[in-house]
């Protein structure tokens, strides 16, 4: 069997996984496709092996260990993924970025906002009831 045959796979596989990461709002679809991604680059691993003849397998034994930190790599990001869905209730990549940004402005140890009391430590001005300001 030809190199070519197993590569053009790998090299379509691939590119549908990075198509995946790019235009996919779904976190678990993006996994899917980063798995799909390395997928690829195993068959590669054990084509290329094949083809070299390699006496020691060192492509198959990498595709091992690729497969090893895919699976925990899977097992973590799902992990995240389920924990994130809980606590937003999204698991939309777009929203969970802005989400982030916004969190990013609102920092409390920020010494440039203007609603601390002490810069150096970080600590919030005590703010005023809501009765006190309607009454005044």
């Amino acid at each position: 069997m030809h190199l070519a045959y197993p590569a053009v796979l790998a090299a379509l596989l691939f590119c549908v996984g990075l198509y995946g990461v790019l235009a996919r709002r779904n976190a678990i679809l993006v996994l899917m496709s980063v798995e799909l991604m390395l997928n690829a680059v195993n068959l590669n691993l054990v084509a290329f092996d094949v083809w070299l003849r390699d006496a020691l397998h060192g492509g198959q034994a990498l595709t091992l260990f690729t497969i090893a930190v895919a699976a925990a790599e899977i097992g973590i990001g799902l992990a995240i993924v389920l924990m994130v869905y809980r606590n937003r209730g999204t698991s939309d990549v777009d929203r969970l970025r802005d989400t982030a940004e916004a969190a990013a402005d609102d920092d409390p140890t920020d010494p440039t906002d203007d609603d601390t009391d002490d810069a150096a430590t970080g600590t919030p001005a005590p703010k005023a009831p809501k009765a006190a300001e309607a009454a005044a």
